[in-house]
């Protein structure tokens, strides 16, 4: 097996980036990166820690990725499995990325930078959904920010509702926690009352 182990070693592989893939690059929202973080529901958050690396999903109605100024994004902490990986990595290092996806569209937009935690009263009041705060906001400064490209998301069809996978084809929520748990956790009454449980703690 052959390792690439030296940055030499991937240029030589891959070349260099061409201008469409430089330029695209900003350090603020600019108009078009608005629309985009705008119309988006959905963002993986990537951090890290001490422990490693966390990818989280984080979803929301359109726009929940408040943009407070050219140069600081705002998003809540909606209720969860209350595990704070994500929360613990930026309280112990603030370095932080965005995936935004946006249904329907090719075009993905990645965001880094660095982010710290809120618990201003009023902040977390203006995120309120259904009379319910988030308990923190993540607040990102961005260093750079850029689109890219539908290659992935053609590839992968994601969007095509032909390619939906059933889900009676996949393991269970429920399933999975009585297999890790030799069935003290889960099992068919967890992924019968979860759906209530889901809409009665959604915010």
């Amino acid at each position: 097996m052959t390792v690439i182990s030296k940055i030499e070693q991937l240029e030589a592989l891959y070349g260099f980036p061409n201008d469409a893939s430089t330029v695209k690059v900003a350090d603020r929202v600019t108009p078009p990166y608005r629309v985009l973080i705008e119309k988006s529901p959905f963002a993986a958050l990537a951090t890290c820690g001490p422990e490693g690396l966390d990818c989280s999903p984080r979803g929301d109605l359109a726009g929940f990725v408040r943009i407070h100024d050219e140069t600081t994004l705002m998003m809540p902490d909606r209720r969860g499995n209350n595990r704070v990986d994500s929360l613990r990595n930026i309280v112990r290092d603030p370095r932080v990325a965005l995936l935004f996806l946006i249904p329907g569209s090719g075009t993905t937009l990645r965001v880094n930078g660095r982010a710290h935690l809120s618990a201003d009263a009023d902040l977390l009041t203006s995120f309120a959904m259904e009379g319910k705060a988030p308990r923190t906001v993540i607040v990102m400064k961005i260093e750079e920010l850029y689109f890219q490209c539908a290659r992935a998301i053609v590839r992968s069809d994601l969007w095509n509702p032909d390619k939906r996978v059933d889900p009676k084809t996949l393991p269970t929520p429920g399933a999975i926690l009585a297999d890790m748990s030799e069935n003290t956790v889960g099992g068919e009454k967890y992924d019968r009352e979860w759906p209530e449980r889901a809409a009665q703690t959604l915010w």
